[in-house]
């Protein structure tokens, strides 16, 4: 069981399973409903948990030399699983993802099926732009910055009230997950410099060093807290104000906080930032669910 929770890169699915169940309950709120269909949520869940597992496990299929480097207590780089395994997992997850989202609808068809598309380009040759960081970047902020929060917030929406509508609130977490894509596609190298450098993978750590993407990353997100922070003095939000403004300024001291603590000669204190940060990305989707639905 341990070697599959590792597999499935248990990060990810949590990333994957707060951002579905909040911008359900952001459809469900602008929908005007109190309760929601058990039916569309769980199929839209499971089916992006398919997509979620099939794009981490194909990923290490064809990485198993480098994470042998970077992750060898990855299962396939340590040996507990088998090739065939991999594949075998990722096979399934495949079948879920995509008969589920034939039966969800258009627009869930088109989250799963882009999703899907964006993470076989990105490790599969010919084109496996994982080893370019500008594109390797752009699969990360298109799937979990763009196509999750639009269109899955679509096919909630259009599934509750048989409308489509992006309220500004869906706009502005677009804009934040976006930010947040590109900050964890360039974090996630930080503590994997010598395997991509064996294999030329070209990635922005390598390029332009640690210090520098360490200090870019963590710019812009604390511009991003300030930024959501102020929001609702500007902006016309359909959310509780002073939840959301409070909320934004306290994972602002709390960013501040992890980040004056990392050491960046030590693999381990970059590892657990990393990890920090996607804690901070799920708790960004607990308070726009929370502000918007307490709005």
């Amino acid at each position: 069981m341990m070697d599959f929770i590792r597999f499935s890169r248990p990060h990810t699915i949590i990333g994957t399973s707060l951002s579905v169940l909040a911008l359900y309950v952001l459809a469900l709120s602008y929908a005007g409903k109190a309760t929601g269909d058990w039916n569309i949520f769980l199929t839209a869940w499971f089916s992006c948990l398919g997509s979620n597992i099939f794009i981490v496990g194909l990923n290490q299929l064809t990485d198993i030399e480098i994470d042998r480097i970077n992750k060898p207590y990855l299962p396939l780089a340590s040996g507990a699983y088998s090739v065939r395994t991999g594949q075998a997992i990722i096979g399934i997850a495949l079948f879920i993802a995509l008969a589920l989202a034939v039966y969800g609808g258009p627009y869930l068809m088109w989250t799963v099926g882009l999703s899907l598309l964006l993470g076989i380009a990105y490790s599969l040759p010919p084109l496996r732009l994982k080893r370019f960081h500008f594109w390797a970047a752009f699969c990360i902020i298109a799937v979990r910055g763009l196509i999750v929060n639009l269109i899955l917030f679509l096919h909630f929406y259009n599934q509750l009230s048989g409308d489509t509508a992006l309220p500004p609130i869906i706009i502005w977490l677009t804009v934040a997950i976006f930010v947040y894509g590109l900050i964890i596609a360039w974090f996630k190298d930080m503590p994997d410099t010598a395997g991509d450098e064996a294999y030329q993978i070209e990635t922005l750590s390598l390029k332009v060093g640690l210090r520098r993407v360490f200090w870019i990353g963590n710019s812009l997100l604390g511009g991003l807290f300030l930024l959501l922070a102020t929001l609702p003095l500007w902006a016309d939000l359909q959310v509780h104000h002073l939840l959301f403004g409070l909320g934004h300024l306290s994972l602002l001291l709390g960013f501040l906080l992890l980040a004056s603590r990392v050491d960046l000669s030590e693999k381990a204190s970059i590892m657990r930032y990393y990890q920090a940060v996607w804690g901070l990305f799920f708790l960004e989707y607990g308070l726009f669910a929370t502000a918007g639905w307490l709005a």
